[in-house]
């Protein structure tokens, strides 16, 4: 018989995609799938560990899987499998605090999960699941974890997608080069690799042919995609997108939109310290690239830009928004903030609200500041009161719901295109799925195809749409 493999998949839409990857392996290696955890020979706990929250999810879940087997006699013989972020960030360590886990793997083995799984039932393959990738994390046989991973997936990567039919998720690249201080994610992804441009087309091509009606482009940094293949002189932390350099998101931007189908496109990740005029009418330009850009601004205080190592200022985010507004009909612009930072003041605070007061973004979200172990911010002075913290982020969300409903209302009347996502509801080209609002629309259009509707009302964060 064969193996059968279950799978928790957790964290953000690049972690799913990791996930999608082991499934294609496993599929391809003949092993069998199952939804069910008490079915599987092997369980899979694909990690997040990007904050505290996620951190707690993850181990949340692994300790379940071992708690699972150790009250079921039926499972004693499951073998668990510690994959994804929590495994790459505390590489070294989680051996030690996880003993009952049979494997752990990083970045770099997700292309190997199948060996290794034929490994821990007893197939003499160690050839095959060897740490020749770079440097091991321990010595740990269960260990199988590099560091500094150099994965980047490929158009002939094994995939079996996790999403609906009608939508898809396509990561350009891998890894981050930026340095924000509050964030973990370049010691977890390694540095920026990008995929070529002939790979992700040929990628989109094949997802739109399958009937895809939605591309999502996402990586750690979406804008630096291309750069870092340039020739000459190293591209710098707010290098601009340049096609006149070699390939870069607007070439590749250009590329999608020539592929033939009834399908949008979706930028998803992009950091404002690479956005250029260029890119900004390559996106006017492209009818299939859905004029929504997610960008996340973290703040606007050039005090707390400077602390969080952005790589921008405030007069510069500013100017960007202007220009992207001037040069891009009909956009929608998706931020977010961190309220608390380290040395947050309450000047600071009252200039970011009355930045989303002036620019009012179509979509927007808060975080409060999560103090995370390994970063630059965490080792910071002047850490605040959890209260401070919590009480910023009321108010700025609170700023944010009333200008959510302002723009709700604006779009009473106006005619609109859709994808229906569920019977009765769908999604305009302003809403990236999983991310932000629905539209109700009637019950009768079928899922996975486009509508044009008029929206008539609103409730909270969904507009209400009549045919």
């Amino acid at each position: 018989m064969s193996t059968t493999v279950g799978l928790i998949s957790l964290g953000c839409a690049k972690n799913l995609i990791d996930s999608e990857v082991m499934i294609g392996h496993l599929a391809q290696a003949g092993m069998a799938l199952t939804p069910d955890p008490e079915l599987a020979d092997v369980l899979i706990v694909n990690t997040c560990s990007f904050i505290d929250m996620a951190k707690k999810e993850s181990i949340d879940a692994v300790f379940g899987a071992v708690n699972a087997r150790k009250d079921n006699p039926e499972l004693e013989r499951q073998k668990i499998i510690v994959a994804g972020c929590l495994s790459q960030r505390f590489a070294k360590d989680l051996p030690g605090i996880m003993p009952e886990v049979d494997a752990f793997i990083g970045l770099d083995q997700i292309t190997k999960v199948a060996p290794i799984i034929e490994n821990l039932l007893g197939k003499q393959n160690h050839a095959e699941v060897t740490k020749d990738e770079g440097p091991a994390a321990t010595d740990d046989p269960r260990d199988f974890v590099t560091l500094k991973p150099q994965y980047v997936p490929d158009y002939a990567t094994p995939r079996m997608r996790l999403t609906p039919d009608h939508f898809a998720y396509v990561k350009i690249a891998e890894g981050c080069n930026h340095t924000c201080t509050f964030c973990i994610i370049p010691q977890i992804r390694g540095r920026h690799r990008s995929r070529t441009q002939d790979s992700v087309v040929r990628e989109v091509e094949a997802l739109v042919k399958s009937g895809v009606k939605e591309i999502n482009l996402i990586s750690q940094d979406t804008t630096y995609f291309g750069m870092d293949q340039w020739e000459g002189d190293r591209p710098k932390p707010n290098s601009p997108v340049d096609s006149t350099r070699g390939e870069s998101l607007s070439t590749l931007l250009r590329e999608i939109n020539k592929i033939e189908g009834d399908f949008w496109v979706r930028l998803l990740y992009t950091h404002p310290a690479h956005w250029s005029d260029e890119l900004i009418a390559t996106i006017a330009e492209c009818d299939k690239v859905a004029k929504y850009v997610d960008i996340p601004l973290q703040h606007i205080s050039d005090r707390m830009l400077t602390a969080m190592k952005r790589v921008t200022s405030g007069d510069y985010i500013r100017d960007l928004l202007r220009r992207m507004r001037a040069g891009i009909p009909n956009l929608g612009i998706r931020t977010t903030f961190i309220v608390g930072f380290p040395g947050e003041t309450e000047e600071d605070f009252t200039e970011l609200l009355e930045f989303i007061e002036e620019f009012r973004f179509e979509r927007a979200g808060v975080f409060q500041y999560s103090k995370e172990e390994g970063t630059r911010a965490n080792k910071m002075d002047g850490h605040l009161h959890h209260a401070t913290r919590k009480s910023r982020w009321s108010r700025a969300m609170a700023k944010l719901q009333k200008i959510a409903g302002e723009t709700n209302q604006e779009q009473v009347g106006k005619t609109v295109r859709v994808l229906v996502e569920q019977p009765g509801v769908g999604r305009t080209e302003w809403d990236a799925p999983e991310i932000d609002g629905s539209v109700h629309v009637d019950e009768d259009i079928p899922v996975g195809e486009f509508a044009t509707v008029t929206i008539k009302d609103w409730r909270g964060y969904d507009l209400v749409a009549a045919r």
